[in-house]
């Protein structure tokens, strides 16, 4: 049985998806390596939680709530919080407080728990607060710019906003867009020449590194649950 995962893009500049999945009996998955962080919440017998899930480095095996609903925020890179620095989140996260169905408590005060229409809103609200701040001179770069400083200190403040270098940020998304082009049927040579690999075996250590599944597994839909969008229902 599959993750039953549900995505889609976001209008705001501050969000990138927002996500919404059931785990029935589903009790491990492959978590792929990503560049965002995100705020998480879900429901499981009654019971509310929510958590801030950190940027992954690298392919893992993590337990799923089994019975569970979830809703899930991923922001934009460059984004953070003003709390918690994105480095402390990496391959790891954070589990909130004292939440309930209705509210949760991030940076000393309590939010009411968004539906997945309601993501944009209570982003808004954050941003607002200023509990959701963003690196000026990143949110250049990203956007190709050329900021009046140092490389030295653009890679500086690259990291402190994303916990991440820029050429891991690169290395990770090409091999997610790589896992998502196989898993709809491209053959791996045509995958290789698009993403500018620089053969077959280069491509399928980076699956193996950031993904967990090879180019036939991909392809073929096995390797069981994974957190990758192309397996959404």
């Amino acid at each position: 049985m599959e993750l039953r995962f549900e995505n889609r893009g976001s209008g705001s500049p501050w969000v990138d998806t927002v996500w919404t999945c059931t785990s029935g009996q589903v009790a491990q998955m492959t978590s792929v390596a990503g560049v965002r962080w995100g705020l998480l919440f879900w429901q499981q017998d009654g019971r509310a939680h929510a958590g801030v899930s950190g940027p992954e480095t690298r392919t893992s095996t993590a337990p799923v709530p089994t019975g569970a609903a979830f809703v899930g925020i991923e922001f934009a890179v460059g984004t953070s919080l003003r709390a918690v620095p994105t480095a402390d989140l990496v391959d790891g996260g954070i589990l909130l407080p004292d939440t309930t169905s209705r509210t949760f408590r991030l940076d000393g005060a309590r939010w009411e728990t968004p539906g997945p229409d309601d993501a944009e809103a209570l982003v808004e609200q954050l941003v607002r607060a200023g509990i959701v701040v963003r690196d000026p001179v990143v949110a250049e770069v990203l956007r190709g710019g050329d900021p009046a400083v140092s490389e030295r200190t653009v890679e500086r403040r690259f990291r402190a906003a994303t916990g991440l270098t820029r050429g891991a940020v690169r290395q990770i998304e090409r091999a997610r867009t790589a896992a998502e082009l196989l898993a709809r049927g491209e053959p791996a040579a045509d995958v290789v020449a698009k993403l500018d690999y620089f053969d077959e075996p280069h491509l399928a250590r980076a699956l193996r590194a950031y993904v967990g599944r090879t180019a036939g597994q991909l392809r073929a839909g096995g390797g069981g649950a994974i957190a990758l969008d192309v397996v959404s229902a």
